[in-house]
């Protein structure tokens, strides 16, 4: 627990130094000037505080996933019948799917049932899966679940959900500042001069406004990430076979209640999440919906 409770430290203030680095060695930090907001400097500094973020997040996203859940990769000359079995079925999936570069392969020790994909990009991913998944799914079930991994993978979600998310991130600092800055000048006092306002109102509306188009950006990105899925559910079963994606999510919705929550930044990434806020807010569609999609779809 301390080792990760560290490690989220340590990411974050590396992602703050660099980010601060950045702006200050480009004299980005003052878009407030005499004549009102340089809108070219604040957007170039909300594009940065934006961005940076989340690709540092991606660069590191195969370290960090690892670290959080004991990820043990196995060696590509293993002889356990279990290992031997995920070795060459990834393999044969990562060619059909035209990935050049096979995935790492690895094993977290967790009683759930489940499995995500990571990493910066194609050709430098991984895969890992749960203990609770290879005792409890049959070899037709865990094709079926690493098909919609390796579907990830090939169409490149990781990459695509962190531009997202920083994109998302930029606009909401851009807008908060602007809204937070005209909301300021219009509630000055008369006897202050035009023009002028009060920095500690800007300061406190451009953290209201923060984390209100935060909370809009979320519903945004959520809504990919369940679109995502299900392109994924529709892949596996290109890749395996509708049947074989069928199976692996019906296992999974059995088993839907048995859930690790050790690193919840990874919760996206997984191919069973069940969220326990409003859909609206939910990276994965309910797999009831998934399963009736894949069903209507063939």
């Amino acid at each position: 627990m301390l080792k990760r409770v560290l490690l989220f430290v340590a990411t974050n203030v590396l992602v703050i130094t660099t980010i601060s680095f950045i702006i200050s060695a480009l004299g980005l930090h003052s878009y407030l000037t005499a004549a009102g907001i340089n809108y070219r400097q604040l957007a170039i500094f909300c594009l940065i505080w934006g961005m940076t973020g989340s690709f540092i997040s991606l660069l590191m996203s195969k370290f960090m996933a690892k670290m959080a859940m004991g990820v043990v990769i196995i060696n590509p000359k293993t002889t356990t019948r279990d290992e031997h079995f995920l070795i060459e079925v990834i393999y044969r999936l990562a060619k059909k799917a035209g990935l050049k570069t096979m995935p790492e392969i690895g094993i977290y020790p967790s009683p759930e049932i489940n499995a995500f994909a990571t990493g910066p990009t194609r050709n430098n991913a991984l895969v890992a899966v749960s203990s609770g998944l290879l005792a409890n799914m049959s070899h037709v079930e865990v094709e079926g679940v690493l098909s919609h991994e390796i579907s990830h993978i090939a169409n490149g979600d990781m990459v695509t959900m962190a531009l997202i998310q920083g994109v998302v991130n930029s606009f909401a600092m851009f807008l908060s500042r602007i809204i937070a800055y005209g909301v300021s000048i219009a509630m000055s006092n008369d006897e202050e001069k035009s023009g002028e306002f009060s920095m500690l109102t800007y300061s406190i509306l451009t953290i209201v406004f923060d984390i209100l188009f935060t909370l809009l950006g979320t519903i945004l990105v959520a809504m990919f990430s369940r679109w995502r899925e299900y392109r994924a559910d529709a892949g596996g079963a290109k890749l395996a076979g509708q049947p074989c994606m069928l199976a692996a999510l019906k296992r999974l919705k059995q088993a839907a209640h048995i859930e690790d929550d050790r690193a919840p930044a990874l919760a996206a990434l997984k191919i069973n999440q069940q969220s326990r806020w409003f859909e609206l807010f939910s990276t994965h569609p309910s797999l009831d919906k998934r399963i009736q999609r894949l069903e209507t779809t063939g």
